[in-house]
């Protein structure tokens, strides 16, 4: 069996559909399946069994000697949450009990950090350094979790057998459709263009940056699902490890890409970044990616402008889930 948590969520969802299409159905899915507008990304696929978030561990105790396998995917992941308890909670305390469960069981252990942790990119976005996160300042209460995690993990003396910490940078992609304001900028660009006929991206409050010349590190789900895939089969090299594209691209990019695949000319305004988030917005992000290349995962990336035509005309087009 293999285990996926956050298994409703955006990118465990798409990592549950990967495993199906390589036969792999025994999977034991784990959530809050309360929480009903995530469920559409589970529907229809093959699996074993739910379990509830709370009683994971629990079950985990009695059905170890069947698991094979553990992708520790769920999080808490709203960038504009300030309450630092709600994260220690749900992912610095939660991620230390799988840590341990999988130590205990001697079970691989693959874990959902973030390109967060490395805060406005100062110091750079090397993950082959592993003192780097003891200096690393995340800009708000989400990257600060996924650091504190990360450092945990590194000072730790009893590990699983295999782990690796995969820091996301931006991820965009089908089944994100639940996530509101916390959408990946394609989501919310379609959106607004089916609803106006226009785009608006936020107004850069740096003058190192034109408006919508802001640039993250955008990773299609599905190279990242494949990532994933490619480490339930590695199993050595245990360590963090970026999950960007490796290419940094301006968000009028992405705006303009949107437009093209909907065959439409483009049409971009500029609003204030909202106070809440301007302090602590990121304006640069690039993933460094030897280290994983290293290891043997040799499959090219998508380009910004192949992922985006892939994901509006085959899912948000057609309201498909992946």
């Amino acid at each position: 069996m293999i285990v996926v948590t956050g298994a409703a969520g955006f990118i465990a969802s798409g990592l549950v559909s990967r495993l199906n299409a390589a036969n792999f159905n025994d999977l034991v899915v784990v959530d809050n399946f309360a929480i009903e507008k995530k469920l559409p990304n589970i529907q229809g696929k093959k699996l074993r069994e739910y379990v509830d978030r709370e009683q994971f561990f629990d079950w985990l105790d009695a059905n170890h000697e069947q698991v094979e396998f553990v992708f520790h995917l769920g999080a808490r992941t709203d960038t504009a949450e300030q309450d630092p308890a709600v994260f220690d909670l749900l992912n610095l305390n939660y991620s230390k009990q799988m840590w341990q469960a999988c130590v205990r069981y001697q079970l691989p252990l693959v874990y959902a950090s973030s390109g967060a942790t490395y805060g406005d990119g100062a110091l750079g976005y090397s993950d082959q350094d592993d003192t780097l996160p003891q200096r690393l300042h995340p800009l708000n209460p989400y990257g600060a979790s996924k650091n504190d995690f990360d450092q945990w993990a590194l000072a730790q003396t009893e590990q699983p057998y295999f782990w690796a910490g995969l820091k996301f940078f931006n991820v965009y992609g089908p089944n994100e459709y639940h996530k509101g304001r916390m959408g990946s900028v394609v989501l919310h660009a379609f959106r607004q263009i089916q609803a106006g006929g226009a785009v608006t991206l936020f107004r850069s409050h740096n003058p190192a940056y034109a408006d919508g010349g802001q640039m993250r590190d955008f990773i299609y789900v599905k190279d990242v699902v494949e990532v994933c895939y490619f480490l339930l089969h590695h199993r050595t090299h245990s360590g963090l490890y970026n999950l960007g594209s490796g290419v940094a691209r301006p968000f009028l990019d992405l705006a303009h890409a949107t437009f093209t695949a909907l065959d439409l000319p483009p049409n971009i305004t500029f609003k204030d970044t909202p106070e809440d988030i301007r302090d602590t917005y990121q304006y640069y992000t690039q993933a460094e990616m030897q280290k994983l290349r290293a290891i043997g995962y040799e499959r090219p990336f998508a380009s910004l402008e192949d992922g985006i035509t892939d994901y509006v005309r085959e899912y948000l087009v057609p309201n498909r889930y992946f």
